[in-house]
Parts: structure tokens; C-alpha cells; sequence
């Protein structure tokens, strides 16, 4: 999967909490998520329904 050219977002709540942020990316059916820190760091890739059962978990935790 080429991770050079999707169109990486943040969250505008992430703005003035000293950049610990991730970045979230939509490729076809799979989430990018990254550390806006390290760019060129590590991806997780997740598909779209287990991004969906990840933020109802976090969400219900």
C-alpha cells in the first residue's frame, strides 16, 4: 500500500497541546494512522470497521 500520497488530517482539537497528536489518513477501505511527530515513522493500518469497533470501545471505556 502506498503511504507517500493520501491526504493526512489531525484533529483541530489536537492544536496547542505541544503536538502529541496522531494523523489519520483514508485509503480506499483502510484508516492510516500515524504520529504527526514522526511522519515517517510507523503506520497502523486498520480496516473501517475496526476503526468503528476501536472508537466505540474507547468511547464506552
Amino acid at each position: 500500500m502506498d503511504l507517500s500520497t493520501p491526504t493526512w488530517r489531525k484533529s483541530s482539537h489536537s492544536s496547542g497541546n505541544g503536538g502529541d497528536c496522531v494523523e489519520v489518513a483514508r485509503i480506499n477501505d483502510t484508516v492510516a494512522i500515524r504520529d504527526s511527530k514522526d511522519p515517517e515513522g510507523p503506520k497502523l493500518l486498520l480496516p473501517l470497521p475496526a476503526l468503528a469497533s476501536l472508537t466505540r470501545h474507547i468511547k464506552n471505556a
